[in-house]
């Protein structure tokens, strides 16, 4: 494991590192599977916080559900991309699935170290590291972003635009959840620049503006302004004597209530050294990994799936297992971990064979 681990989080720095005229159809492929890989690793720390929300309403629960339907669909996006060019996703596969606590595929954001938890002030902090450009408009820092690689994959398309063949793709209406979240097929360059766009702007706005430019309201933020923003418990806003500026010196906002989910540690909330989970409570653990696992599946066979009919079949139960995975999160996080102090359990995320 410890292997393994050391493979993922170096892999997307050793792509970077390749020159641009060895980022050939095997590069591509590759960096593909591993923007799948970082798209699929922000859903579970955001649905965690998202589902422990309380009650499962307010702008704020507005807010992380919006970032986790833009996620979903940046994953599928990733997928097209990859299929488009004759690639084959693994995602059903405990060697490619991110675990929890742990790094970010890949080796973006080398630094953090990805953990599952409720809501709270250290988590959206973590989030908006998740997401943080290389230029930020607000608190500028500069290091390697999930943006950055995605413009090293979209230079690749542009210089092999010729492996795009539109094969085996996903297809969604999901633009009630806002514009640009539909999964589209991607049959062209052109297609291929407009879903790198929204990935890219949905998550970190744009150099000029921390508004995403495709909202499904007008003045919605990227993901990184709005998790800054809740951490700091302002609205972001421009600066009125200078409009380039922005800072969290707005309205307050303020966090919601939440069920106490601890932090699910290193190997599961029954690994050694650890108080053993109840019966029932082991029981939700258990639902709850195996309908992410068969979520996983779905996916992966839908990209394999030999008609758009069968393909859309398998898209659409893994749509409805996502759902299902809230059922017993929500569950876990009323029962108390022995031990805790008060905090409950939650969600591991774990995938186990079928």
């Amino acid at each position: 494991m410890t292997a393994l681990l050391a493979y993922r989080s170096q892999r997307i720095v050793e792509l970077m590192e390749e020159p641009a005229e060895r980022r050939d159809a095997d590069w591509l492929k590759e960096s593909l599977q591993q923007a799948m890989m970082l798209e699929l690793a922000t859903l579970p720390p955001y649905l965690s916080a998202m589902w422990s929300i309380e009650p499962q309403s307010g702008d704020v629960f507005k807010a992380f559900r919006r970032i986790v339907f833009d996620e979903m669909s940046h994953l599928g996006l990733a997928g097209n991309m990859l299929t488009t060019i004759g690639g084959v996703p693994r995602l059903a596969d405990a060697r490619t699935v991110p675990t929890y606590p742990g790094p970010l595929p890949g080796g973006v954001r080398p630094s953090l170290t990805v953990f599952l938890s409720g809501l709270t002030k250290q988590s959206l902090d973590l989030f908006a590291q998740i997401e943080e450009p290389d230029d930020p408009v607000a608190e500028a820092r500069s290091h390697t972003s999930i943006g950055a690689f995605y413009t090293a994959i979209l230079e690749a398309f542009q210089d092999h635009a010729e492996l795009i063949t539109g094969a085996h793709q996903l297809e969604r209406d999901m633009a009630h959840h806002g514009a640009g979240n539909s999964l589209v097929a991607l049959n062209s360059l052109a297609d291929v620049e407009a879903a790198i766009d929204v990935i890219k702007e949905q998550g970190e706005g744009t150099s000029a503006s921390p508004e995403n430019p495709h909202p499904g309201e007008s003045g919605e933020l990227a993901h990184f302004y709005v998790f800054r923003q809740l951490f700091h418990g302002r609205k972001l806003v421009k600066v009125a004597e200078s409009p380039d500026r922005w800072e969290f010196t707005g309205d307050v906002i303020a966090m919601p209530g939440t069920r106490p989910m601890g932090t699910v540690p290193d190997g599961g909330w029954g690994a050694p050294g650890q108080p053993p989970p109840d019966a029932e409570t082991q029981d939700l653990l258990d639902r709850g990994n195996q309908t992410y696992s068969n979520m996983l599946r779905s996916l992966e066979n839908a990209w394999q799936a030999g008609d758009p009919d069968t393909a859309g079949d398998l898209l659409g139960s893994a749509v409805g297992e996502m759902i299902g995975l809230k059922s017993p999160a929500r569950s876990l996080m009323t029962r108390e971990v022995p031990g805790s102090g008060g905090k409950t359990y939650g969600p591991e995320f774990r995938y186990v064979d079928a």
